[in-house]
């Protein structure tokens, strides 16, 4: 038997993201893992872990807002911290992508790497391999993740409307 790991990983963050965006504590491991193109032990195993870490409730089902949004907030950017790569053909992310894009105009673009993406900008690794896909399918989660790459990548200003726009979006 494998023993589980309690250290978070990246992919946790993007689970608790698409929890919130789903508004709904009575979620299931299956349609979870295919929409975020992951396994269902990944599931489980980030399930264990923010429950270890307190960002979930000891049932497993719900997110702890407020110590979520305390780690984005203070400590996002120094445990899985971004500086925008090469330019590459993406997805928009961070201030490039809603609702970010709406209030801060920057002649510089970050986008997450995609072959199939229609912009081009420097590149911004996702949080875990799936994110692309996952946010293209599903808007909500979209623009959580791009304000998390705000708070991973961006300057002051960047962050202060990141900080501002997840506030909306988890309370």
């Amino acid at each position: 038997m494998k023993a589980i790991s309690y250290n978070m990983k990246p992919q946790d963050i993007v689970i608790l993201l698409k929890l919130i965006s789903l508004e709904n504590e009575m979620w299931q491991q299956k349609p979870l893992a295919e929409s975020l193109k992951m396994s269902q032990s990944e599931i489980s195993e980030c399930v264990a872990r923010c429950k270890y870490s307190g960002l979930m409730d000891s049932s497993g089902k719900k997110v702890m807002r407020n110590a979520l949004f305390n780690f984005l907030e203070s400590g996002i950017a120094y445990v899985y911290p971004q500086r925008p790569g090469t330019v590459v053909r993406g997805i928009a992310t961070a201030h490039s992508a809603e609702p970010l894009s709406k209030s801060i105009a920057s002649q510089e673009i970050y986008v997450w790497p995609y072959a199939k993406g229609k912009v081009k900008g420097h590149s911004i690794a996702p949080l875990y391999v799936t994110v692309p896909d996952a946010a293209l399918a599903d808007a909500k989660l979209y623009e959580l993740l791009a304000l998390t790459d705000a708070l991973r990548a961006g300057k002051v200003r960047e962050k202060q409307g990141a900080i501002a726009e997840l506030k909306k979006r988890f309370f």
